[in-house]
């Protein structure tokens, strides 16, 4: 599993921001990472993952992912769904 970031997801959409608003003013990528206290990797995953996700957004996918973790837990983590009806019909 991988280890959780110092970075929530709110805060990393406020930091893509600010870069976004740092490339207009032509400040190179790596000069925009640095200013960002990140390297050029994670400044590169987060463009990908947040795909121009808002604050707002991104903190209802964060709740969203906790809520299926807790189904999952609830239900067995059974996610295919075989046997579920076994026995019905």
């Amino acid at each position: 599993m991988m280890k959780s970031g110092k970075h929530g997801p709110e805060q990393i959409v406020r930091l893509l921001q600010d870069a976004d608003r740092l490339l207009v003013e032509g400040l190179p990528v790596a000069e925009v990472a640095r200013q960002l206290g990140v390297v050029q990797q994670t400044y590169y995953r987060w463009r990908n993952q947040s795909g121009g996700l808002k604050a707002e957004d991104a903190k209802e996918l964060k709740r969203l992912k906790v809520e299926n973790g807790h189904v999952g837990a609830v239900s067995g983590g059974s996610r295919s769904g075989a046997g579920c009806f076994e026995g019905v019909g």
